[in-house]
């Protein structure tokens, strides 16, 4: 329950006064005249009399307008806005209505396009941040820090795919930001995920195979102590550099790597939500696509694609992945079929990693352009880079 003085605070903007105008007047601190106003304190009375000449009324009128508080239920937006305009008065309650807004906008990532989400999740990064620095309350400050790790990650994956995988500063910047306010509050977890999505820049935006798997073991490394699901995922990302290097046999061993740490995840694991089966094929898929064995990606692949229905984003890299498979095969009836799926997904979603993917395919059909098949496919493709 909020309160205020509304009365008093317009008697004071009609005598023409600002809070910190008035508080200059009377010799307090503006927090002082804030604190009136919200009605948490009452002037003291040796103050009362030269309040009361300074917004032009008397004394028994001001008693009048200091016993007209109003209660307010304050919605947590309510609540934001006052915080931010005092932030020094940032409590646990901000901090755990800022992180129930990174978790809404990180579930949505894999249904929403990256460029719906970069606004809302920009603004929430950037309140965090200004509450973290001005924030008094050391068990508020830690927690802020965590927020901040993860909106700055989530920002990094974001900035990435909004820049459809050019830009490589701007999203190393935020997950550098992350790394840092993850060791703060000494939350591998954390610190390993955000460098695990810097290695996604190396492998796929700088197509650095070596840096991308060092990136990679560095982030297994960090999750090793606290959780199997990450380190697994980590090591998955290992092996795709050792495929995109072309060494199978490293890349095997990778794969067996993380196989063995999936097979250790249960509940009381905090990153399990960022594991299931589905990565692991997917992955592996790519991994013997970047090998040159499209006969044994493509059943993984297949195996793949219907199970990550509900994660588009992910499901649009799959299907790319697919028909490039089947491409390579010749198999182009069922490769035509996947494109149009490819494309379907990536119109939905726009997610940098599919739309790249699905140009690469574009351009591998392009050897029988003399087909009226591939044309309606460079037309769709086409349409989709023009809204781009």
């Amino acid at each position: 329950m909020a309160s205020k003085r509304s009365r008093l605070a317009q008697r004071r903007k009609a005598a023409g006064f600002s809070q910190e105008k008035l508080a200059e007047r009377l010799g307090v601190e503006r927090s002082t005249v804030v604190r009136w106003e919200t009605a948490e304190t009452e002037p003291q009375p040796w103050l009362r009399l030269k309040l009361a000449q300074a917004l032009g009324i008397t004394t028994d009128d001001l008693h009048v307008l200091l016993d007209d508080v109003e209660y307010v239920t304050a919605g947590p937006s309510d609540r934001m806005d006052y915080v931010l305009e005092h932030p020094a008065s940032v409590d646990l309650v901000a901090v755990a209505y800022l992180h129930e807004r990174v978790r809404q906008l990180d579930e949505s990532y894999d249904r929403s396009p990256s460029t719906a989400l970069l606004g809302p999740a920009g603004q929430i990064h950037g309140q965090v941040a200004f509450l973290r620095e001005q924030a008094k309350n050391p068990r508020v400050r830690k927690s802020l820090f965590e927020v901040e790790a993860e909106s700055a990650t989530v920002m990094g994956q974001l900035v990435w795919d909004v820049s459809q995988r050019r830009d490589h500063l701007g999203p190393i910047r935020y997950l550098d930001e992350a790394v840092n306010a993850a060791q703060q509050v000494r939350d591998p977890c954390v610190e390993a995920y955000a460098i695990l999505r810097k290695s996604y820049v190396a492998l796929y935006g700088e197509n650095d195979p070596i840096k991308g798997l060092m990136v990679a073991q560095e982030a297994a490394d960090v999750a090793e102590p606290c959780s199997p699901a990450l380190n697994g995922l980590a090591m998955l990302h290992v092996a795709e550099g050792y495929a995109m290097s072309g060494n199978l046999n490293d890349c095997e061993r990778a794969l067996r790597a993380a196989e063995a740490q999936f097979d250790r995840v249960d509940d009381a694991d905090v990153a399990a939500e960022y594991y299931s089966i589905n990565e692991f094929t997917r992955l592996a898929g790519s991994c013997y696509l970047f090998l040159g064995l499209p006969e044994r990606a493509e059943p993984i692949l297949t195996q793949t694609v219907d199970a990550l229905a509900g994660k588009k984003k992910s499901q649009a890299i799959a299907l790319a992945n697919l028909t490039l498979s089947l491409i390579r095969q010749r198999k182009l009836d069922e490769a035509a079929d996947a494109m149009h799926r490819t494309i379907d997904a990536v119109e939905l979603t726009r997610g940098g990693g599919g739309l790249n993917l699905a140009f690469a395919a574009g351009r591998e059909l392009w050897q029988w352009r003399d087909q009226s098949w591939v044309g309606d496919i460079n037309d769709r493709l086409l349409a989709l880079m023009a809204t781009i």
